[in-house]
């Protein structure tokens, strides 16, 4: 049977969709609208494109030093041809157009079309030695039209300048990704490896834009920016932690804060399990930190700020965190084994226990013999019920793991101060709760919307509030809470609130519909790599342990691929959307610079980004042309 033309052109078709790239810049990261107030330098690319307004200026600046250097008889055209090829590091496509995903290193020029190369060369060639330095690009100019073209050559040529203004394939996924439409992948930049179970990430919020690394062996590492890493730890408790390396073992190092007067004061506050006269117990604990080195606790200066006794060793909750009107709420789990066997009602639904709830209290006084003080909006504070713990502010939890505050819409306020819980579930469900004052989240009658106590399900005290989201175990297993996106480098994020599963490793988004109140939940397409490439990955170790949000809002995951203490297998990853950014120079805020006192160890990364060889993908479709032709004939 002869191969037939239609069949072969879907074929080809088919093939061409799947394997084309898609617009990124030199940086390997995406493109972004540039929103500038005056016309940029390289006009073409000002809505769309790679190029700051600063990026711009430096371009145009050595434009007009290389046009100084034109003799006399240097025609006009010339000018176009250099403004046109020092602007392609603008192009959304920079990184294709540079050969930059092969090679892993910028080609010196742009890769430039047959007919353009040659009308190039044959009324300007007195720009080659002005635009490049390179010895093989020189050598070749010297050899002729034919040798400087294609040595210009790059690996794709269906990226090459200016054929690919008429891509219509191209434009139209350019113009896709300008405008957010359309349903997008993402991607993960790995920036610490080498951590045994590394379960928080947290920043000072002291314009540092540090990230704080917690192990859960009881050691927390400082990390710039630029993914160095201090080689001292800021805290290392590791001698009064109580943990194993038995896998799963939910006690250790479990939470972390920095009050929001930190600059002034240098206090710090952590969760972890320890024990006390042989007792088992979960731990608050303030420390400061040290007055000469910014990057050190004062293991010193230790104040118990509470210990609660713990029934068993799983269960332990271990977030901590600050509200914007300064109290430092602790997320209590219900004191373990299994379904919450302690009394009549559980733990969790008996309020003269802190055990499976949420507690609130002002760390800055202290009253009553403790070493605290209750706020006095507090939702048990003169109640009728007196035996009900003050520091209750919400309860019914099982183990609630991992949550955040809302930083809410930088133009509207909305959702600025909602606190999102990831809870645990038993045997059935895992749920994503909004915690409210007084709020009843219904363990152990409900599991998710379910009942899980029948006796308790249609008795359970008054303020009952449902998850906004629920998911059976055919899903996952073990929910990890995650955070709301409000950075400002991947606005096709914005709003969603992102978490995932440890133990199927899937993540999540749940979007807010404004008008409804519904939250839609929906699993969050990781990228390929077709899409992870340059210093992007696909992948990550399938064990989640936690999620983490830098100064500037952008969302980190943990996780590992053996959740034992005694490996250091943990790694942590920025999510990335490679569809579109924020500026860069509105996304990054002044960063304060900190003193660094002994020896930092640079960033190596276990993992490379995916280059544009043969892909998984682009092969299927060569074996998939092979068989469609060799069936055909």
């Amino acid at each position: 049977m002869a191969v037939t033309i239609a069949g072969l052109i879907l074929v080809l078709s088919i093939c061409s969709v799947t394997i084309l790239g898609h617009p990124q810049c030199l940086d390997f990261y995406p493109p972004f609208e540039l929103n500038a107030d005056s016309e940029p330098f390289c006009d073409s690319y000002k809505d769309f494109g790679c190029c700051t307004l600063s990026r711009n200026n430096e371009i145009e600046q050595v434009y007009r030093s290389l046009r100084s250097q034109f003799s006399t008889d240097v025609s006009l055209e010339c000018g176009t041809f250099l403004k046109d090829v020092l602007c392609q590091e603008c192009s959304p496509y920079a990184a294709h157009l540079y050969d930059a995903e092969t090679t892993h290193r910028k080609t010196p020029l742009p890769g430039l079309c047959g007919e353009y190369c040659s009308s190039l060369y044959q009324k300007c060639s007195v720009l080659i030695p002005l635009l490049t330095d390179n010895a093989n690009l020189l050598d070749a100019s010297r050899q002729g039209e034919a040798a400087f073209c294609n040595a210009v050559q790059i690996t794709d040529m269906d990226y090459c300048y200016p054929n690919i203004l008429d891509d219509s394939f191209l434009n139209d996924e350019a113009r896709i990704y300008q405008t957010g439409s359309g349903e997008g992948c993402v991607c993960f930049e790995e920036f610490a490896n080498g951590l045994r179970n590394p379960v928080l990430a947290v920043h000072a919020n002291d314009n540092t834009h540090r990230l704080f690394i917690a192990e859960q062996v009881g050691i927390v590492h400082v990390f710039f920016r630029n993914k160095t890493r201090i080689n001292q730890p800021f805290m290392d408790i590791q001698d009064v932690i109580l943990t194993s390396s038995r896998r799963g073992d939910e006690r250790g190092f479990l939470g972390l804060a920095f009050h929001p007067s930190f600059v002034d004061n240098r206090k710090v506050y952590v969760y972890y399990n320890t024990l006390s006269s042989s007792i088992h117990v979960t731990r608050i604990s303030e420390f400061q930190v040290m007055s000469d080195d910014p990057n050190r606790v004062d293991m010193a200066t230790e104040r118990v700020i509470l210990d609660v006794e713990q029934p068993a060793s799983n269960h332990n909750g271990g977030q901590i965190l600050f509200d914007d009107q300064g109290y430092l709420y602790a997320f209590l789990g219900d004191g373990g084994r299994g379904g919450d066997p302690f009394g009549e009602h559980g733990n969790g639904q008996n309020l003269e226990k802190l055990l499976g709830s949420v507690i609130r209290i002002d760390v800055d006084r202290q009253e009553n013999g403790l070493q605290y003080a209750i706020p006095r909006d507090n939702p048990y504070v003169n109640h009728s019920h007196s035996e009900r713990r003050h520091e209750i502010f919400a309860y019914g939890a099982r183990n609630m793991w991992r949550c955040s505050v809302d930083r809410g819409d930088p133009q509207t306020g909305h959702g600025r101060g909602r606190i999102f819980c990831g809870d645990v579930g038993q045997s059935s469900y895992e749920e994503i709760d909004i915690i409210v004052k007084g709020g009843n989240y219904g363990w152990r009658g409900k599991e998710g919307f379910a009942c899980y106590d029948q006796s308790l399900c249609n008795e359970l005290e008054e303020d009952e509030v449902l998850p906004i989201h629920a998911y059976p175990h055919s899903v996952g297993k073990c929910v990890i809470g995650g955070y709301v996106y409000r950075g400002c480098q991947y606005p096709n994020l914005h709003g969603k609130y992102i978490y995932g599963d440890y133990t199927s490793g899937r993540l999540f988004e749940l979007t807010e519909d404004l008008t409804s109140g519904e939250w839609n939940n929906k699993d969050l397409c990781l990228g390929d790599n077709t899409v992870c490439t340059g210093n992007m990955l696909g992948t990550f170790p399938k064990n989640i342990l936690s999620f983490g949000e830098d100064e500037m809002g952008e969302i980190y995951l943990l996780s590992t691929s053996s959740a034992r203490t005694n490996v250091d297998e943990g790694k942590v990853f920025r999510i990335i959307d490679p569809r579109k950014r924020g500026n860069p120079e509105e996304c990054l805020n002044d960063i304060r610079e900190v003193p660094v006192f002994g020896p930092t160890t640079p960033f190596e990364p276990t993992q490379t980004g995916n280059s544009n060889h043969v892909t998984p993908v682009s092969l299927m479709c060569v074996l998939f042309l092979l068989a469609y032709i060799a069936n055909c004939v």
